[in-house]
């Protein structure tokens, strides 16, 4: 069955890094557009960034564009989120989704990661 298992979350101080991972499987990876959401408290879940299958980045919310980056390696059948320049505002849970064809068109979601910026 389609899993995604995202990592790579964790407390980091302002201005800090992180490097999100999503493991997929179920389903064939390098055909299929990734997305990364983010979800604070109290706060509707967002759309942060879109990998193409060719591993084009785009749709940035614009509170990150210019400091963080997706990409993806088929490979591996996973898809990353760097995060520079990490804000406190940039705290949430970061989800990876994929929208699948199956008679209609479903949206799978991973468990989330949980990013914490803090001093």
């Amino acid at each position: 069955q389609v899993q995604l298992v995202e990592s790579g979350g964790g407390l980091v101080q302002p201005g800090g890094s992180l490097r999100l991972y999503c493991a997929a499987s179920g389903f064939t990876f390098s055909s299929y557009p990734m997305r990364w959401y983010r979800q604070a408290p109290g706060k509707e879940r967002e759309l942060v960034a879109t990998i193409t299958s060719a591993g084009v980045s785009t749709n940035y919310a614009s509170s990150v564009k210019g400091r963080f980056t997706g990409s993806r390696d088929n490979a591996k059948s996973t898809v990353y989120l760097q995060m520079n320049s990490l804000k406190p505002e940039d705290t949430a849970v970061y989800y990876c989704k994929v929208t699948l064809f199956r008679l209609k068109w479903y949206d799978y979601w991973g468990q989330g990661t949980q990013v914490t910026v803090s001093s």
